[in-house]
């Protein structure tokens, strides 16, 4: 006996709104490092150019633009749409290291590490608990070897171009140029991609303690992956932590709870059950983020466009909420990114060849909102804002 159509289109609750929060991403702890790791460098190709794949910024804020779609074909081909946008400041980094590795049985090792011979405060400062009670004398005797003719240096150097398959610079932020409340520089390994090792170990060396700005590493309408830790929200029940359903308002003993953690046998609460535990400030990547813009932190015209001609840079009336101005070089991507303002996020290059349609678009910004993002903003700027509510009474006292 058949059944009837409304039968056979029956399906149940569990699959037409599952349990939110990927089983794959277990186990939901707090993440051990604080900047983002970049636990894969795209594929090294020799026969291009030695370049860096990866860079480091800041979190500031989001806003909005307004483009003109160029999708051949599409519905929106030739409208205007409005996106959200995110602005991660970017000041240069520094150069102060390169690293080689080897291929071994169970993958990297790190042969040697050679250090430049000047290294700012601001990197001091990361290896030491206390700097304020410190002597202050790292690297002093590194630095001598610097100044005895740099025989060691050179033979470490040769190590790696004689030895090593894959070389890396160490880099780090110049965060007394952005303020956050901190002077601690971040540093990281960039692997250096293109030419020979040789090639590679001259190039990092040419870059010993010299400044590299965000547009020597991408480039505008780039595919980019963004590497971080998300904002913590601390110890979650399962309702926020796994999107659980909440039970009837009439459950005993409460009903934020899930109903049943499992049968009698087997006799333990299996991996896969919804638990109450820490939610947020887990480890992250996202990948394929559109570059929409890079701005200059000296261009006081950073936000202006062709079609909107409005004299005004990047920073919204009265800062980003949280962060400030934005005075250093920036990058614009397309929607939103792991982290609260603050957060140092790690910007890598697409380990893959993209031939998608919106990687492959030209972007052409129309309009950059600056208004204030503390309220419902209506003026771009604070001279537009005067000129329309006048003098305030403090100005004019």
């Amino acid at each position: 006996r058949g059944c009837s159509n409304d039968v056979a289109r029956m399906s149940h609750r569990k699959f037409e709104h599952p349990r939110c929060g990927s089983l794959g991403f277990l186990p939901k702890k707090r993440a051990r490092r604080h900047r983002g790791r970049v636990k894969t460098f795209p594929k090294d190709d020799a026969s291009k150019a030695p370049h860096l794949t990866a860079f480091l910024g800041y979190k500031c804020g989001m806003t909005h633009i307004m483009r003109e779609v160029d999708k051949p074909g599409s519905k929106l081909h030739k409208k205007e749409v409005v996106e959200g946008v995110t602005i991660i400041e970017t000041p240069p980094i520094v150069v102060v290291g390169i690293v080689g590795y080897v291929r071994t049985a169970n993958g990297l090792r790190c042969l040697t590490t050679v250090w430049a011979e000047h290294l700012s405060e601001e990197v001091k400062r990361r290896f030491y608990k206390n700097w304020y009670k410190s002597k202050k004398k790292a690297f002093t005797k590194y630095a001598a070897k610097h100044a005895d003719g740099a025989k060691d240096i050179e033979r470490e150097l040769q190590r790696v171009k004689d030895y090593c398959e894959v070389v890396r610079v160490l880099v780090h932020t110049q965060i007394r140029k952005i303020k956050i409340g901190q002077k601690k520089a971040h540093i990281a390994e960039i692997q250096v991609n293109g030419g020979s090792i040789a090639d590679k170990v001259d190039f990092g060396v040419k870059l010993f303690e010299k400044q590299v700005p965000v547009d020597a590493v991408f480039t505008h309408n780039e595919m980019i992956d963004v590497i971080g830790v998300t904002k913590g929200k601390g110890y979650e029940g399962v309702i926020a932590r796994w999107g659980v359903t909440r039970l009837p308002r009439k459950t005993h003993r409460g009903l934020r709870k899930v109903a049943c953690i499992g049968s009698w046998h087997p006799a333990k609460v299996q991996w896969s059950v919804a638990r109450a535990g820490q939610h947020g400030y887990h480890h992250r990547t996202e990948n394929n983020k559109k570059v929409y813009k890079i701005g200059k932190g000296d261009d006081k015209l950073s936000a202006s466009t062709d079609f909107d001609l409005t004299e005004k840079a990047i920073t919204p009336v009265g800062g980003f909420p949280h962060y400030g101005n934005v005075n250093e070089d920036f990058i614009m991507i397309k929607g939103c990114c792991v982290g609260p303002r603050k957060r140092i996020l790690t910007l890598r290059k697409s380990l893959f060849e993209q031939s998608s349609r919106n990687a492959l678009e030209e972007v052409k910004l129309k309009f950059i909102d600056t208004s204030s993002k503390f309220g419902h903003g209506r003026f771009q700027t604070i001279d537009e804002k005067h000129k329309f509510m006048g003098m305030r009474k403090r100005k004019v006292v």
